[in-house]
């Protein structure tokens, strides 16, 4: 029937990808919490002129835009809930110290999928650390999105780090360039263009394509590459971001990355775990813009867990117990405190499907 159908990338989730979408958003929620992060929790749509502009960022273009019938002012559902909480902290929280941390989860809807993903519904987990962009600040960000990547089931995570702001430094120092210049060079060097790099006069920035690959040996390179010293801050930060994920995470390089990182700073990374394809979070520092005019530096992640739920629902444990007309209802709550689910007879009819086991007595049977 034509009633059942939904619009393209939506979808209704079932059993068993319901519970295990709500088991990692508790995961990683209750992760980030562990380290200090309050949670906020922004409504699924705003005003459209509330969720463009406050990141410098270009989400304008996701925004899903509806007419609000009681104001007749267009309303728009979010399509990332880091611009909301960029909102918060520049007017409701703007009184509270710094740095201030915050954390985020629940659903966001894209105008368009993108070609690897389908959906235009996903669900958006991720922390905030407003006030401050330092080395220290980026080192507790970039490890906490590792930790809440781990907690939600991720295995043989991967960031992917990167200086979204690499070819102003150079084209404003070193290596200088004019604004449509530099414009062309970053986008040559986020292709891995050597050949067009160096048609176009460039060659001075060809080391940056090498510069790429597994931490130690990619910031070696930039460090012979950095002979002037232009960058010598940026680097030492990112030997301090790789120093916090070590024993927990590969480390990678690619500084001139900027595919996604339209409105971070001096930092981006991107997230990877085994067994799935393409990223599965991303991050970085930028700045928050306050009514005055004001800019503030923040820094942050997101994770979308969404392609984690298929191996996690694999992995759930089946602690199904039915219970019969009769049953020991102390030992039942008993058994529901220590995490099996319990399914209680409603008649003589009742029948224990999708139980694994049968209480009997005041222990659980296999069925």
């Amino acid at each position: 029937m034509t009633t059942a159908l939904l619009p393209e990338g939506l979808r209704d989730r079932l059993p068993p990808q319901a519970e295990a979408a709500a088991a990692i958003l508790r995961a990683a929620l209750d992760a980030i919490r562990a380290h200090g992060y309050e949670r906020v929790a922004p409504p699924l749509a705003e005003y459209e002129e509330s969720l463009v502009g406050r990141l410098k960022s270009g989400t304008a273009r996701d925004l899903l835009r509806v007419v609000d019938p009681l104001s007749q002012r267009t309303l728009a559902l979010r399509p990332d809930i880091t611009t909301q909480v960029g909102r918060i902290a520049a007017t409701r929280l703007a009184h509270r110290p710094r740095p201030l941390r915050l954390s985020y989860g629940g659903p966001v809807v894209k105008l368009r999928a993108s070609q690897l993903r389908p959906e235009r519904e996903m669900t958006q987990i991720g922390a905030e650390l407003i006030g401050s962009d330092s080395a220290a600040a980026a080192a507790e960000i970039v490890a906490l999105a590792v930790e809440a990547l781990a907690a939600a089931g991720a295995k043989s995570i991967t960031v992917d780090l990167t200086l979204p702001d690499l070819v102003d430094t150079l084209a404003a120092g070193p290596l200088p360039l004019g604004a449509a210049e530099a414009q062309r060079i970053r986008e040559l060097l986020d292709a891995k263009d050597a050949g067009a790099l160096a048609a176009a006069g460039a060659t001075a920035y060809l080391p940056l394509v090498e510069a790429a690959g597994p931490f130690p040996q990619a910031i070696e390179r930039l460090r012979a590459f950095d002979s002037t010293g232009a960058l010598a801050s940026r680097l030492s930060a990112l030997e301090a971001v790789a120093a916090r994920l070590d024993g927990i995470a590969t480390v990678t390089l690619d500084p001139t990355e900027r595919h996604g990182f339209e409105y971070q700073s001096w930092l981006g990374f991107s997230l990877f775990a085994e067994g799935l394809t393409g990223e599965v979070g991303r991050g970085g520092a930028y700045t928050i813009l306050h009514e005055d005019g004001r800019e503030e530096p923040a820094i942050g992640f997101s994770i979308y867990p969404d392609p984690l739920l298929d191996l996690i629902a694999d992995d759930q444990p089946a602690r199904r117990l039915f219970l019969p007309l009769g049953h020991d209802r102390e030992a039942a709550a008993a058994l529901r405190a220590q995490g099996w689910i319990t399914v209680a007879a409603l008649d003589e009819s009742s029948q224990p499907a999708g139980c694994t086991h049968v209480l009997a007595g005041r222990e659980p049977r296999v069925i």
